[in-house]
């Protein structure tokens, strides 16, 4: 989950009207009259907030007959919920970090001797390593835009949309704007 996303989701709960909502549907669907009835509400006051839950993610609807249920996606809602305790933890964490060794003997086997990429590695493990050592040569702090980003991952590959999406997606960047910047080192999987 990208931290952008994350940050919009833990906004959007950040109302009690729409904690209220989530509650009510935590023991079944509604609709929105039964919603704004239990909460002394308008309905355009109860569209307007599960508009918002919607967007998120969390609540969906069905539609029987001339009625529309709303309906609480626990399983959604708790992931999301979850996500910040995950935040830069990978599997590859959790096994423990890898040495520098084996970090080298990683680069060795995927680095040509001018420094490009022979290939993207498959598998992730290794991708974060050689992703890691991309993203080294950026300054922290500084915002780059979408060119200045590929034109340095073009010094190592020339597949920079597919590296850059895994910058964003790994947690070693976030993008704003059209403008990236490098997250701090702690957030960063490897």
């Amino acid at each position: 989950m990208q931290l952008d996303r994350l940050v919009n989701f833990h906004k959007t709960l950040g109302d009690k009207t729409r904690i209220q909502i989530i509650s009510l549907l935590r023991d079944g669907p509604l609709h929105g009259q039964a919603i704004a009835g239990k909460l002394g509400l308008t309905a355009p006051t109860i569209s307007h907030h599960i508009t918002k839950l919607r967007e998120v993610g969390i609540i969906y609807e069905r539609r029987e007959k001339n009625t529309i249920y709303f309906y609480l996606d626990e399983k959604k809602l708790a992931f999301k919920a979850g996500a910040i305790l995950k935040l830069g933890a990978t599997d590859e964490k959790m096994m423990g970090d890898l040495n520098m060794d084996e970090k080298y003997a990683i680069l060795k086997n995927f680095l040509q001797n001018d420094g490009r990429l022979k290939t993207i590695p498959s598998q992730r493990k290794k991708r974060l390593v050689v992703l890691e050592h991309i993203v080294k040569g950026l300054e922290k702090g500084k915002q780059y835009s979408e060119k200045e980003i590929n034109e340095h991952i073009k010094k190592f590959h020339d597949d920079f949309a597919t590296i850059r999406r895994e910058f964003i997606m790994c947690q070693f960047m976030y993008r704003q704007d059209g403008q990236y910047e490098l997250n701090p080192e702690e957030m960063w999987p490897v």
